[in-house]
């Protein structure tokens, strides 16, 4: 039971989290691209590898991972609302934009673990 809460109260953090940077991005950016979205999956996704790393490590405790992990970055990174506009972008018309907004999710993510996983000797060094 325990666990749900830890989630649930990630979750609510995460949230409000991920609709402060949305709003945030559309006050610097407008509404011409969907910067917002691709600026939390990938902040979130650097994030959650550095987590990955320190529960291998044995830092992270199981209910930091539920807490943050699960909780926080499950509801900060949005997955299935990059889907929704990457799909409204095409009924739209607008190839380009959609094909370059899947293409930075994609690659920017991807590169954001990677660069966290290759930052690894330096968490170890902060965590010991």
């Amino acid at each position: 039971m325990i666990n749900l809460l830890w989630v649930a109260l990630g979750g609510a953090l995460g949230a409000l989290a991920r609709y402060g940077t949305a709003l945030l991005a559309l006050g610097i950016f407008g509404k011409s691209f969907p910067f917002g979205t691709l600026i939390v999956n990938i902040v979130g996704s650097f994030l959650l590898a550095i987590l990955f790393l320190g529960q291998q490590q044995g830092v992270v405790q199981e209910n930091t991972w539920l807490f943050v992990g699960v909780g926080v970055l499950g509801a900060f990174t949005t997955f299935s609302t990059f889907s929704l506009e990457t799909v409204l972008l095409f009924q739209n018309g607008e190839m380009l934009k959609a094909a370059l907004y899947a293409g930075l999710n994609f690659i920017c993510c991807i590169a954001a673990v990677a660069l966290a996983l290759g930052l690894k000797t330096y968490f170890l060094s902060m965590w010991n």
